[in-house]
C-alpha cells in the first residue's frame, strides 16, 4: 500500500484562526500533485475527517503543487474540550490514506 505520505514532501495541519483548521499537502512535483489530486476526492477527505462535505473547502493550487483543505474546527480553539490546541493532529488523517 502506498500512502499520501509516501508520495508527497509534507502534509501539515494547523489552525486557520480559532474557528477553522487547514491541512496543506505539499506534493513537490507535478506528477505527485496529479496522483494525489486524482486519488483524494473531497468526499473521501470529508469521511477521513468525519466532517460534513458541505463544510469542507478544497483548494487545488497546481502552480505550487499544493492541495489544501479547510474545515471548521469541531471545538473552538482554547475551549475546555479542545484536545488539539494547534490543529496539528489532523495531518496524519490525510497522510495515512492510500493513493491508488
Amino acid at each position: 500500500m502506498t500512502t499520501v505520505a509516501d508520495v508527497v514532501v509534507k502534509v501539515r495541519s494547523k489552525n486557520a484562526g480559532p474557528f477553522w483548521l487547514t491541512v496543506d499537502i505539499f506534493c513537490g512535483s507535478a506528477e505527485a500533485f496529479a496522483q494525489v489530486k486524482a486519488s483524494l476526492s473531497t468526499e473521501r477527505v470529508a469521511a477521513a475527517f468525519q466532517a460534513d462535505i458541505s463544510d469542507l473547502k478544497r483548494f487545488d493550487i497546481a502552480s505550487l503543487n499544493v492541495i489544501k483543505f479547510s474545515l471548521p474546527r469541531p471545538t473552538i480553539q482554547g475551549d475546555i474540550n479542545d484536545r488539539d490546541m494547534h490543529g496539528a493532529g489532523w495531518a496524519p488523517l490525510i497522510a495515512e490514506l492510500d493513493v491508488n
